[in-house]
């Protein structure tokens, strides 16, 4: 039952060229930062990454950007990062937007081992071009709704407040974000902890994603937690 190993790198070490990743993370909060310094390091090409965005040019997946590693980005939201825009307008990287609730769902989908979802949002915009549509009863009325499929996934990096060795995992408010569903969703899931103690120390009522959706688990080190965007209130006199 013990699933702890002893740093980013050994817990990485069977990520290959052109696997499919999903990475925990809000912006720059709650994002496996140890996980993606080491796959920097190893230097691992042709990814597909799944997360809600793609970070800033020099932190998060940003830094996997700037080393040309990513393939494909599957997110909702990539506006902050120069690079990004730089390797899509180029052709360099290849995108796939989704709206942010049908990513999420979709995480859970594969999570909850559903092939499909169906969703409204999307219907009759770019979204929905070649993807199947149908027609459902909603209140009485004939609605549209898209097919989507779950996410196929070889691993999950997901970073946590706290983890004990069993893997079970607490967040700390809104970092928790997209990490639960994505730490459902792996093949294999790796979570870095701030904090990892031993099983037993965390109270059950406490914990968000148990023990047994992640397979690693370690404790982070140096972690930046970097604010996005800081804006500030002018003084009123």
């Amino acid at each position: 039952m013990n699933k702890t190993v002893s740093n980013a790198d050994e817990a990485i070490k069977d990520i290959k060229d052109n696997m499919t990743l999903m990475l925990g993370g809000f912006g720059l909060c709650g994002i496996p930062e140890n996980c993606i310094e080491a796959l920097v390091k190893k230097g691992v090409k042709g990814l597909t990454c799944i997360a809600n965005n793609a970070g800033v040019d020099d932190f998060g997946i940003g830094l996997m950007l700037k080393k040309h590693q990513v393939k494909k980005m599957i997110s909702s939201y990539v506006g902050e990062n120069a690079e990004f825009e730089r390797q899509l307008l180029s052709g360099e990287l290849e995108v796939e937007l989704i709206p942010q609730g049908t990513l999420a769902t979709r995480c859970l989908a594969t999570g909850y081992g559903m092939p499909v979802i169906y969703t409204p949002a999307g219907v009759g915009t770019e979204v929905a071009i070649g993807k199947e549509v149908r027609k459902f009863m909603v209140d009485g009325a004939e609605k549209e709704f898209l097919m989507e499929y779950a996410f196929d996934a070889d691993f999950a990096l997901v970073k946590a407040a706290k983890g004990d060795t069993h893997g079970n995992l607490i967040f700390k408010e809104t970092a928790r974000n997209f990490n639960p569903m994505m730490a459902m969703a792996g093949k294999t899931t790796i979570a870095e902890v701030e904090e990892l103690v031993p099983a037993g120390e965390l109270n059950p009522d406490h914990i968000h994603v148990p023990g047994i959706y992640v397979h690693r688990i370690f404790q982070g080190v140096n972690y930046e937690k970097r604010i996005e965007q800081r804006t500030v209130r002018k003084k009123i006199i």
